[in-house]
Parts: structure tokens; sequence; C-alpha cells
């Protein structure tokens, strides 16, 4: 029986299934993974693995310019549904989870505070200032381990829950190695490279999912 994987980027799909008031939880994830399983071109095959990409949350403290005093990311409710969705992912069957980290690069104005803003100069305070703060280590994780499930032989098929086109050259690549490629994009509108280099676009509704298939590439 041939196998696939599900390879999830989570600050992604956090955006699609969540709002900043309610945000995904583990149970959205285990929907998606079940509706992903019930798509008639996966449910002949067996699954080897959810994969689920993301960084831990910020635990550091730092002091904010200004006098804005010392900030300790890692109290933040932010922090605390991470480590709490992370926790409650870990528990599902067949999940793996991939974790990179959180970096502060340093500290930026809110765009709020420029907006309407004529003056050449402006008085910037504390409150105005925001956290600047990237994702490390998560992209290379996906596209590594795309490249070892395709070359060990480990899955047939690989289901990308993503609409980040930096995954091109990792989707080529599974195609090549002779893996199928589906692409799960959650309703968000991909670039036309993410398309061509996919076998399959799987357009998940609210309901029922649908498989809408693609024209094979090189």
């Amino acid at each position: 029986m041939q196998s696939y994987a599900i390879l999830i980027d989570g600050g992604f799909a956090k955006r699609k299934l969540g709002t900043s008031k309610a945000p995904a939880t583990a149970d959205h994830f285990k929907s998606l993974v079940e509706t992903l399983q019930s798509v008639p071109q996966l449910t002949g095959q067996r699954l080897h693995r959810v994969y689920y990409y993301d960084s831990t949350p910020l635990e550091s403290s730092h002091d904010k310019p200004l006098g804005g005093g010392r900030v300790q990311f890692g109290n933040s409710p932010v922090a605390a549904k991470s480590r709490k969705l992370f926790e409650q992912l870990a528990e599902q069957p067949y999940m793996a989870l991939r974790l990179g980290e959180l970096v502060l690069e340093g500290w930026e104005i809110n765009a709020a505070r420029l907006r309407g803003e004529t003056s050449t100069s402006i008085e910037v305070r504390a409150d105005d200032l925001r956290p600047q703060i990237t994702q490390k280590g998560v992209d290379m994780r996906i596209g590594m381990d795309i490249a070892a499930l395709t070359l060990k032989r480990l899955v047939q098929t690989i289901v990308l829950v993503s609409g980040d086109s930096d995954f091109v050259p990792a989707m080529k690549f599974a195609r090549r190695e002779g893996a199928h490629l589906y692409l799960c994009p959650l309703g968000h509108r991909v670039k036309p490279s993410m398309r061509e280099h996919s076998d399959l676009l799987l357009d998940i509704g609210a309901h029922q999912p649908e498989a809408v298939g693609l024209s094979p590439s090189a």
C-alpha cells in the first residue's frame, strides 16, 4: 500500500484557520487532518505521519527602548497559547512537531503611529514601538523533510499545507524524485509557480474537500 505524509506550515495555517480574536486550536488542526484523509485520492493510501512546523514562543526578556521597561515575552498570552497548542498537537496520533525559533531583531515604529503623519519629524514614545520578531529554521525544516521523505522512499505522496512560494524548489525536487505533490493552500490564492509544480490542488471547503487536478509538469 502506498503512503503519504501531511506537512503543515503552522504559521500559515494558523492565519487561515483562526483569527486574532479566535486563534486556531488543536481541534482545528485535527479537523484539517481528518478532512485531508477523506480526500478520494488519499483514502486508498496509508498515512505515514503528520508534520507540523512552527516556532517555539520567544521566552527571553528584553529592555524596551525609550524607557519602556523590561518586556517578558515568555509571560505573554501569545506565548502561553503557543505552548498549549504544541502540547495538544503532540498528543494527536501520527503527529510530529518540527519547531524552529523566534528571534527578536529589534524594535520598530507601529504603522498606525505613522499613518496620516505629514511632518518631517515626529516624537516617538515607548508605546509607539513594537518588537520586530522573525522566524528562524522553519522553512529549512520543511524543505529538508520533503527531501528526506522522497529520497528515502518513505512516502509516495506529500500533502503540503501552505501558500508560500518559497517551497517551490522543494516541491520540484519531490516530483523529480517520483513523488506526487498535493498542495492545500486553504483557499489562499497561490502564485502560478506553486500550481505549476503541484500534481493536485486540494480546495478544502467548509464541509467537503474538493480535489482539482492540475496538468503535470516536469
